[in-house]
């Protein structure tokens, strides 16, 4: 009975954990593609009584683009490739198979098969495959022009409105793929290193042997946001006001550079966050871009070129960087006061940071600095008194 009980609580929905305004986008989206798509259609194609200028499989298209538009169904090559090849062989069987279901049978798995093997899975071109075959003599008088008109126009049409919408309202697509480890080694990125690690991961999916709707990168991602979750539980809300050094010795835009290198050198520090007459954070300088803009990864004569770099130019016009703000990194990577430390592990391994990230009030106002120094003994020491509370170390 049990199993019965079970069985039957399949059937039933599970809860989608979108708020409204994502579903309010979604669904805007969604209409305005199919409006454009169908009108920019029948401008192209003109008034004509035979063949559809929008046809159904297009609506299916526009709930992956729109609602789930980081699926790997929904991205642009998917509908593309899928809609294509679809046609491509949903034509041919209407053309050359004169049963109708062996054709429609024919059409949509033969679809499934080039989609897997072109990459372009998308589930809305088995429809068009079966429109291509349903649709009698209109289809077979238009043979492969209805590849171009009305498949391709259509799918060209909606793909090219969700480039526009999903990036306006603030929804990467296409939906971005992880770039490798920024110090071009073997070594795995340092945030993906604790917990499970990407061979655990494909080892996992290779196991399941399914496809699923969601892409490997955005399945780690949340499966890493899931652990850090865990961990804020377990170790307590520890933010960057906490830890961070609070006496920050900062520059402005204007600090000379001979200046700013002098500040280093006597609190021996390497980064100086550069910040507005408001005390705003607009950008790093740090050793790395004093060497890099002097050409200092030549050792050659360092000291030379060093000196030749920061000395203040005595004329009006300077060939040379004078000031902080012309050799400094900006936008920098900044926290917020209240943000929890174990937030800032995937942010210290940005190529940019050089493991120096300054604290910002609620008016982005600099109020303090946490270096990877202050995030390892705070994690360290979380760590120890959690395994006290525990009872599992003197």
């Amino acid at each position: 009975m049990t199993k019965l009980t079970e069985w039957i609580k399949g059937f039933s929905p599970e809860p989608i954990n979108i708020n409204y305004t994502e579903r309010l986008r979604a669904s805007i989206g969604a209409l305005i593609g199919i409006l454009i798509t169908s009108l920019a259609t029948y401008l192209i194609e003109g008034n004509t009584q035979t063949l559809p200028y929008l046809i159904a499989p297009i609506g299916a298209s526009a709930v992956l683009l729109f609602a789930v538009p980081s699926s790997p169904l929904a991205q642009p090559w998917s509908i593309i490739g899928g809609n294509i090849s679809a046609a491509i062989i949903g034509v041919t069987c209407a053309l050359w198979i004169s049963n109708i279901a062996i054709a429609a049978a024919l059409a949509v798995g033969i679809s499934i098969a080039v989609m897997f093997a072109l990459r372009c899975l998308h589930p809305p071109s088995g429809a068009v495959a079966l429109t291509a075959v349903l649709g009698g003599p209109i289809i077979i008088e238009q043979g492969y022009g209805f590849v171009l008109s009305p498949v391709g126009i259509n799918s060209l049409l909606l793909l090219s409105v969700a480039l526009i919408f999903n990036n306006a309202t603030r929804r990467a697509y296409p939906h971005a793929v992880k770039s490798a480890d920024s110090h071009q080694t073997k070594d795995i990125p340092p945030e993906m290193r604790f917990g499970f690690t990407p061979a655990d991961l494909d080892e996992v999916l290779k196991q399941y042997n399914q496809v699923l709707d969601v892409s490997r990168d955005d399945l780690q991602t949340l499966l890493q946001q899931t652990e850090m979750h865990a961990y804020r539980r377990r170790f307590g809300e520890i933010t960057c006001a906490d830890i961070m050094s609070k006496d920050v010795i900062s520059v402005e835009f204007g600090t000379e550079l001979e200046q700013a290198w002098a500040l280093l050198r006597k609190h021996k520090i390497k980064a100086l966050p550069v910040i507005d007459r408001a005390k705003r954070v607009i950008g790093m300088i740090t050793q790395i871009d004093f060497m890099e803009s002097a050409n200092l990864e030549v050792y050659e004569g360092f000291e030379a070129k060093l000196k030749r770099f920061i000395k203040a130019t005595t004329t009006v016009y300077s060939e040379k960087p004078e000031v902080a703000g012309q050799i400094m990194t900006s936008p920098a990577t900044t926290a917020n006061i209240h943000m929890h430390i174990i937030e800032l592990i995937p942010l210290m391994t940005h190529k940019d940071v050089h493991h120096h990230i300054p604290v910002v009030d609620e008016d982005r106002r600099l109020v303090g600095i946490v270096t990877q120094s202050d995030l390892v003994s705070a994690l360290y020491h979380g760590r120890v008194a959690n395994l006290r509370t525990l009872g599992l170390s003197s």
